[in-house]
C-alpha cells in the first residue's frame, strides 16, 4: 500500500500544482525552499561546452539548470556601412523554437524572442565584448560579419542569462581565417592554414532575479516562477565584476525592500564563480 500511494500523492501534488500554481509556490517559500530545493538566493549549476558544431566558426552549449542553449557564430565577408566605413558587424539573434517548450509557436520570430535578442545586443555592445572595428579588414571595401545565432532547445525559464553566456562562450571559441587584401584585384583570399581568435575584451555576464509576492527575491527563476513574479531585475556585469547595467520589468520595487542592492551584490559573487567557467575555454 505505501509503495502504490508515492504515485498517487506525485499526481495529486502535480494536479495541485498545475491548477493552483501561486498557492502552490507559497507554501514552498513558507518553508524556506524554492519547489526545486535551493534557496532563495540559488543559482542552478551552469555547465558551458564549446567546438561541438564543426560548420560553425565558433560554438557553444550551455545548460542552466534544464534550460539549454546552443550558439554557432558564422562569419561571412561583406562591404562595411558608407558611415562607418572601418566598421565590421556583430549580430546576435535568439530563436525560441517550439521544441523548447510549447508556449512557442512555429511561424515567425515571437515577441518573447524579439525582445530578448534586442537585449542581447544592448549588452554586447555595452560590454565592449568586440570592438567592430577589430573586424575590418580593408576600410571602406571589406569587413567581416559575425553572425552570432543561439537556439534555445530546452526552456526551463531565465533564457537571457544563458544565451548571453553561450553567446560569450561562442565568441571566445571562434576562430577566423586570416584575410588577406589584395589592392591590384580588389579581393580577399582567406587563408585555409591560419585561422586567429577574436580580439576580445570584457566579458558581460547576466545574472536575473525575480521578485515574487513583495515579499521574496528568487535568484534564476525557472519556467514555472516566471509567470508568478510580479518583477525581474537584470543585472549585467564585467568580467571582474563591475556593473555595466541593470533592467526591472514589472512592478515598481519598493526602496524599502533594498531588492537591487542584494540584487548586484549576488550578481557580483556569482560572476566571479561563471568567469571561472569562460577563462577555461
Amino acid at each position: 500500500m505505501a509503495a502504490s500511494s508515492t504515485p498517487s500523492e506525485a499526481i495529486r501534488a502535480a494536479t495541485f500544482q498545475r491548477l493552483h500554481p501561486k498557492t502552490y509556490l507559497e507554501r514552498f517559500l513558507e518553508e524556506n525552499v524554492r519547489p526545486d530545493g535551493r534557496d532563495f538566493l540559488e543559482f542552478r549549476d551552469c555547465s558551458i561546452n564549446v567546438g561541438s558544431i564543426s560548420t560553425a566558426d565558433g560554438s557553444s552549449l550551455v545548460r542552466l539548470g534544464d534550460t539549454t542553449v546552443v550558439c554557432g557564430v558564422k562569419a561571412e565577408i561583406a562591404e562595411p556601412d558608407l558611415d562607418a566605413p572601418e566598421d565590421g558587424f556583430l549580430v546576435p539573434n535568439l530563436d525560441l523554437s517550439p521544441l523548447c517548450s510549447p508556449k512557442y509557436k512555429p511561424g515567425p520570430p515571437s515577441d518573447d524572442a524579439q525582445v530578448i535578442s534586442s537585449r542581447l545586443n544592448e549588452a554586447l555592445i555595452l560590454s565592449d565584448i568586440l570592438s567592430t572595428k577589430s573586424l575590418c579588414i580593408q576600410p571602406g571595401k571589406f569587413a567581416w560579419v559575425l553572425y552570432v545565432d543561439a537556439t534555445c532547445i530546452n526552456y526551463n525559464g531565465n533564457v537571457f542569462d544563458a544565451t548571453l553566456l553561450a553567446m560569450v562562450a561562442a565568441l571566445k571559441n571562434v576562430r577566423l581565417p586570416k584575410a588577406t587584401y589584395h589592392e591590384e584585384t580588389n579581393h580577399v583570399t582567406c587563408s585555409r592554414k591560419i585561422r586567429e581568435p577574436l580580439s576580445l575584451s570584457e566579458v558581460p555576464i547576466s545574472s536575473s532575479f525575480g521578485v515574487f509576492d513583495s515579499l521574496h527575491l528568487l535568484a534564476d527563476p525557472t519556467a514555472f516562477e516566471e509567470p508568478l513574479l510580479e518583477t525581474t531585475v537584470t543585472v549585467i556585469t564585467d568580467s571582474k565584476g563591475r556593473l555595466l547595467s541593470t533592467n526591472q520589468l514589472g512592478q515598481y520595487l519598493s526602496p524599502q525592500l533594498d531588492v537591487l542592492s542584494k540584487c548586484i551584490t549576488n550578481a557580483q559573487s556569482r560572476t566571479t564563480e561563471i568567469m571561472q567557467q569562460v577563462l577555461a575555454i
